[in-house]
């Protein structure tokens, strides 16, 4: 073998290898739909699914970043804006406080494990997310505040829209492990949609998810562990006795 045919050879080899390197990235997309005795439900208000996926093999284990500006899980109306948080590993999300009373944020359930304190209106507490996990977030003076930050170490995640339309797009071909939250569907279901996919231009969607929902949800406790207090009348709103 000549020195031409040989490194003509070689090139051929190097290009079918890093054919992947060169491949577009794809827009995958799925539809959420919830489940009723076996049948498919109304699409409408099927939003907060969260997906996204960490790479196996032939994909680009990219990690993302936090951006410069910090995400905020604002209070406000006796309730947490937004409800569900996306937030890169690393993160420090605030926590302002725009009712004119107190609030007591906590999360020691499930994520990162935190308690705020109790803090006067206009003023705002930070965490950092350092480990990826879902955290649930409570206030405990008011029982109805509810909220989610879910920590990830992947940049290839989205969130479903009311329709219970999913795109993902920019997604490099190759090997993913899918994962599906949602807050209200059975931890097992969640666990069983689990799986390894292959993302490639002739692989670019998940079809039909299929989730259930709880039928009531379970009701959380305080940061001791005991039920909520009743509602108290209403008083001055500075106190953090507010109801």
């Amino acid at each position: 073998m000549n020195g031409t045919t040989y490194a003509r050879r070689l090139l051929l080899t190097l290009l079918a290898c890093c054919g992947l390197c060169f491949a577009e990235n794809v827009s995958l997309t799925g539809r959420v739909s919830f489940v009723s005795d076996g049948k498919d439900g109304k699409a409408r208000d099927a939003d907060n699914v969260v997906l996204w996926l960490s790479p196996v093999a032939g994909a680009i284990p990219l990690k993302p970043e936090p951006s410069g500006q910090r995400p905020r899980l604002v209070q406000k109306n006796k309730s947490f804006d937004p409800h569900v948080l996306i937030v890169p590993v690393g993160s420090v999300v605030e926590f302002p406080n725009r009712d004119p009373f107190f609030h007591n944020v906590f999360s020691l359930f499930e994520g990162k494990r935190f308690d705020l304190g109790l803090y006067e209106a206009g003023s705002t507490r930070d965490v950092r997310f350092d480990k990826p996990g879902i955290s649930y977030i409570f206030c405990n003076i008011h029982a109805q505040m509810s909220a989610v930050v879910i920590a990830l170490d992947t940049p290839y995640y989205t969130v479903s829209n009311q329709q219970g339309e999913i795109v993902l797009p920019n997604v490099p071909p190759g090997r993913y492990l899918l994962h599906i939250w949602y807050e209200t569907a059975p931890a097992e279901q969640l666990k069983a949609l689990t799986r390894e996919i292959t993302v490639s231009e002739d692989a670019s969607t998940l079809g039909v998810l299929r989730l259930t929902q709880a039928a009531v949800p379970t009701a959380h406790k305080n940061k001791y562990g005991h039920d909520y207090e009743p509602p108290a009348p209403l008083e001055n709103p500075g106190y953090p006795q507010q109801p």
